[in-house]
């Protein structure tokens, strides 16, 4: 049997500024800190059963070391090594506890040069007693401090390579789906894909010109309902840090809300609504190159038309 991918798990940032996005990332969004070991601080979301689902450490340059994929079983680490080994990737493989909160895992290079890692087993940790929830399906108190999102959702990721291969990859090697998609005229420009029900657990961007090839451009939080967009709108306001929204995708035609992380440069896209998929035959949807604004921009404030300062973070 195929080994599979569960669901998304973490991002590991590296920050110019650490003590900025500290704030902004526990004060600001309101993530809730599980510990700090060796100057690497991991986050959580109040709703994230995880050790953690964001890390963040001190650094030269602002990147991300590599994004966290949880597999559906142990059994499921190995056989994508196998399967990762017949493809001629390299593989590193690393002891359970190498990354505080994560058992064995693997390590290697897509095709764009982002860096995943795959693993299985994690510790759940809980909440001290004066932040835990007193709900039993839910870790720490919500609505704590700062926007607080209840759990992470979904990355984007840029490149200059050959997205086709990596489209490819994704799907054909780790069991991604694709759900939608913007066809140019010289094939697909940007693909949502997930393994989960969601409209997209990683979305691909195919970019003429970047730094270097392979770019994180955000990391998204999830919040319950548009009134917390809102609510996330004021709070931001309150502390001085430009964003792009409130407005609405045509891809996955979810409310969104960007802001920029003051440490590292990292966006963040604080996300609500949308759709699930059920089906198991759904088809992908095609936008075309013209429909492109659209497909980014239902209403409201463009993304396209208004970047924050048109940075990508270095993914290694």
């Amino acid at each position: 049997m195929a080994p599979e991918i569960a669901k998304l798990g973490h991002v590991a940032l590296v920050s110019t500024d650490l003590e900025k996005s500290l704030v902004f990332f526990k004060e600001i969004i309101g993530l809730e800190e599980t510990t700090e070991i060796d100057g690497v601080h991991y986050l959580r979301a109040y709703s994230d059963f995880q050790h953690h689902t964001l890390s963040i450490e001190a650094g030269e340059n602002a990147h991300v070391k590599h994004i966290g994929w949880r597999t559906k079983t142990a059994d499921c680490v190995l056989g994508f090594k196998e399967l990762l080994d017949e493809q001629g990737i390299a593989v590193q493989e690393y002891p359970k506890g190498t990354t505080p909160g994560i058992g064995d895992s693997i390590r290697f290079q897509l095709p764009s040069g982002h860096t995943f890692e795959l693993y299985n087993e994690v510790e759940k940790s809980k909440a001290a007693s004066d932040k835990a929830s007193i709900l039993k399906n839910q870790v720490y108190k919500s609505w704590n401090k700062g926007i607080s999102p209840r759990r992470f959702d979904h990355v984007n990721i840029h490149t200059t390579t050959d997205v086709d291969e990596s489209y490819e990859f994704l799907m054909e090697v780790l069991g991604f789906n694709m759900r939608e998609y913007v066809r140019g005229d010289d094939g697909i420009l940007a693909g949502w894909m997930s393994v989960t029900p969601l409209v997209h657990d990683v979305a691909m961007i195919k970019k003429e010109t970047l730094p270097t090839p392979a770019r994180l451009h955000h990391i998204s939080y999830w919040l319950d309902d548009t009134q917390d967009i809102l609510r996330a709108a004021d709070i931001l306001k309150e502390n001085n840090l430009p964003f792009i929204g409130p407005g609405k995708h045509g891809v996955s035609q979810a409310i969104y809300l960007y802001v920029m992380d003051p440490g590292s440069g990292c966006r963040v896209e604080l996300f609500s609504g949308g759709y699930l998929i059920f089906e198991p035959d759904w088809e992908p949807v095609e936008w075309t190159l013209e429909e492109r604004a659209l497909s980014n921009t239902y209403w409201g404030d463009s993304v396209q038309d208004k970047e924050l300062n048109n940075i990508t973070i270095e993914a290694r």
